[in-house]
């Protein structure tokens, strides 16, 4: 009995503070801008500036950019988890937690579940957004769910890996640079705004090493076809080695922290 008591305790105070994380996302303009501004922007503004170059109108590159753009967002989204992590430690916010009769994980736990919320509300702006630009997906209602819910996953992967980035960094700043590079780098090297083969041999390469080339190539297949391939297989056998391998790590750091 006791031990379910401490079970529903430890479940109560997670739940506690990722509604304290969402409220903090919420009432902050930088982390509310990487969750529903920038998908939105990032939609119209790529959608209208490279669909006549590229696929001859903004009709035609919606089916390729509204994957590309999505796994920007969460990218992007997902960075948030060591860049809070970090500016509460910086402002002693998990020293003050430690004095709290709280189970002690619940505030990187709240944390993660947070960023679950995070990436659904950023998906969902962005799916939104390209909609109302006129996209219009040859799948039913069902497959949409599908690549939300795979597109989370992936997200909240990622999340792991700035979390431990976020505790191991030195500070914010550090971590906001670090996820702005990463951004840059994985959404542009791959397949997310362009074709691969239109690129230099070189960039060719690198653009079909980077992970987040076959999410997008998953996600549009799914997309396309209407079934689940192997690729997508992959993408969550990957996301979960991802995670087995980083929550590990993360909740290390974390312990030796406090």
């Amino acid at each position: 009995m006791e031990i379910k008591k401490s079970r529903i305790s430890t479940i109560q105070n997670i739940n506690t503070m990722a509604y304290r994380n969402l409220l903090k996302t919420l009432h902050n303009p930088d982390h509310l801008m990487d969750v529903l501004i920038q998908p939105v922007m990032f939609m119209i503004l790529f959608g209208y500036l490279f669909g006549g170059a590229i696929a001859g109108g903004v009709h035609a590159y919606l089916p390729i950019i509204v994957p590309g753009i999505l796994i920007q967002t969460i990218l992007s989204t997902a960075s948030g988890s060591g860049t809070q992590i970090k500016e509460d430690m910086e402002t002693g916010i998990f020293d003050r937690f430690k004095t709290l009769p709280i189970a002690h994980i619940a505030p990187l736990a709240g944390q993660l579940l947070a960023d679950i919320l995070r990436l659904v509300l950023a998906i969902v702006a962005s799916l939104t957004t390209g909609y109302l630009m006129g996209w219009r997906p040859n799948v039913a209602f069902g497959w949409i769910i599908v690549i939300i819910l795979i597109t989370v996953f992936t997200g909240w992967a990622i999340s792991w890996i700035y979390a431990f980035i976020g505790l191991m960094a030195k500070s914010a700043t550090m971590v906001e640079s670090i996820s702005l590079m990463t951004m840059l780098l994985l959404s542009f090297l791959s397949n997310a705004f362009i074709p691969i083969n239109t690129l230099p041999k070189f960039l060719q390469i690198i653009a079909n090493l980077n992970p987040m080339t076959h999410v997008i190539t998953a996600i549009r297949q799914i997309l396309a076809t209407g079934a689940f391939s192997n690729t997508a297989w992959i993408v969550l056998i990957f996301d979960l080695v991802i995670v087995l391998i980083f929550a590990s790590l993360t909740v290390w750091a974390y312990n030796r922290q406090n």
